[in-house]
């Protein structure tokens, strides 16, 4: 791993500590009896994860029980959902949840703002499935300049690639928003209304919107993502914990992972169910089912795997890192993939390289 990762550590980001508390009392009081307390909580895994097919094994497995048996008959889920990774990763900073399905770069800018001590990578989920999408009349990158841009949210994986991709076309951003073309973070189902109503151009955004946005609003591809990554691999979504829930509840770990597998194998050989179970779970989030034509579409662009594509991950911090995102630091370590392999292995499928 350490020869596929370069060096990275993420500007001008905040360092949580102690001080941040309201309550310094309170919190030393919880710093103080943490240990204690998390041995004799109940066995309860709180999870985080998005309304998006990128998805679908987190939805999927908890959409369809899978999770919740793999923890067995004592065993607790409890869920909340995020519009974007590095909302995720505040709330697993945090200790307000213990594991989350988020992007490669979120998950590399917490590793990084912890010094390498929060959170680690267990697991792939889902490759493929972004997009950058425009007004018909936008042709080419000569056509972006002075226009506006949406992003799920600053920093995150599908505004890396957006800003990336631009400064590749001699094309500037600014995080501010100015540059030559401006980059919008906004949540998604917002981004669907703001182009439509002509307040933005385009956006970089992950499945089904990017699907949603052709067959609802009229936009055209103007970039699939997978078409810039060798093989058409590159890494949409892993599963990430904190690093002491690994250390101190390894079981539970080992069961969401177990989960995973599960949820995993009944997506790769039952499409069609897969399709209806995870819009079910989808519908239970947003209010509302996709279309069974922006499902499908959705689904045919994307590959559910353990493996979270670990080379493609080294080279979103790259393209992080060339964007004013990141600067040089040790990446060693981001993976723990003991688990994953030994699930694998025990159930006599090929292990995940690291």
């Amino acid at each position: 791993m350490s020869s596929l990762i370069t060096r990275f550590a993420l500007r001008r980001a905040p360092v949580l500590s102690l001080a941040a508390c309201v309550a310094g009392i309170a919190c030393l009081a919880t710093a103080a009896n943490s240990a204690s307390a998390e041995s004799k909580k109940a066995m309860t895994v709180r999870l985080g994860y998005f309304a998006n097919v990128t998805q679908a094994p987190a939805i999927a497995g908890i959409e369809g029980g899978f999770l919740v048996k793999a923890l067995g008959p004592t065993g607790k889920l409890s869920t909340s959902t995020f519009n974007a990774g590095p909302a995720a990763i505040e709330a697993l900073l945090s200790g307000a949840i213990d594991a989350a399905y988020v992007g490669p770069n979120p998950a590399i800018n917490g590793f990084v703002r912890s010094h390498g001590t929060a959170l680690r990578i267990v697991a792939g989920s889902t490759t493929g499935g972004a997009f950058f999408v425009v007004k018909p009349q936008i042709r080419t990158a000569r056509d972006l300049r002075g226009k506006k841009i949406a992003t799920p949210q600053l920093g995150g994986t599908q505004d890396v690639a957006l800003r990336y991709w631009l400064k590749s076309k001699n094309l500037s951003t600014t995080l501010e928003g100015g540059g030559d073309v401006s980059v919008v973070p906004q949540g998604n189902a917002q981004t669907l209304e703001t182009f439509r109503s002509g307040a933005i151009d385009g956006a970089w955004v992950p499945e089904p919107w990017a699907t949603r946005l052709i067959l609802e609003a009229g936009a055209k591809v103007l970039v699939d993502e997978r078409d810039l990554w060798p093989k058409q691999a590159f890494t949409t979504t892993v599963l990430i914990v904190r690093t002491k829930f690994l250390k101190d509840r390894p079981d539970l770990v080992e069961a969401l992972l177990t989960g995973q597998v599960a949820a995993i194998d009944f997506l790769q050989h039952n499409p069609a169910k897969g399709q209806d179970l995870v819009n079910t779970g989808m519908e239970k989030l947003t209010g509302r089912k996709l279309s069974s034509a922006t499902m499908a579409t959705s689904w045919a662009n994307l590959t559910f795997t353990n493996d979270p594509e670990l080379a493609s991950i080294a080279t979103a911090a790259e393209h992080a890192a060339d964007v004013g995102l990141l600067t040089k630091v040790s990446l060693k370590g981001i993976e723990d993939l003991g688990l994953l392999n030994r699930i694998l292995t025990a159930t006599g499928r090929r292990a995940v390289r690291k």
